[in-house]
């Protein structure tokens, strides 16, 4: 296990020492079953676009991540 430190305003401070109370658990545990409970906004799909309804328009079957800058951005601001 490795040791981290998070700051919290009193507010979540307060917060996070009742919820520790009231269940009986450490501060430490409760804060670890929040970080396995989170999960993220953002799509872990790297096709997370398409999925969204948009398609690409270039037809290139390469994933966007193995296209060149330089052909992305070939024709940027003219």
């Amino acid at each position: 296990m490795r040791k981290t430190s998070v700051y919290l305003d009193e507010v979540r401070a307060a917060r996070l020492a009742r919820i520790a109370e009231i269940e009986g658990r450490s501060q430490a545990d409760v804060l670890r079953a929040a970080v396995d409970a989170y999960a993220p906004l953002i799509a872990n799909d790297r096709d997370f676009a398409l999925a969204a309804g948009f398609s690409r328009v270039d037809r290139d079957p390469r994933p966007i991540s193995q296209i060149p800058d330089s052909e992305l951005l070939a024709g940027f601001g003219e």
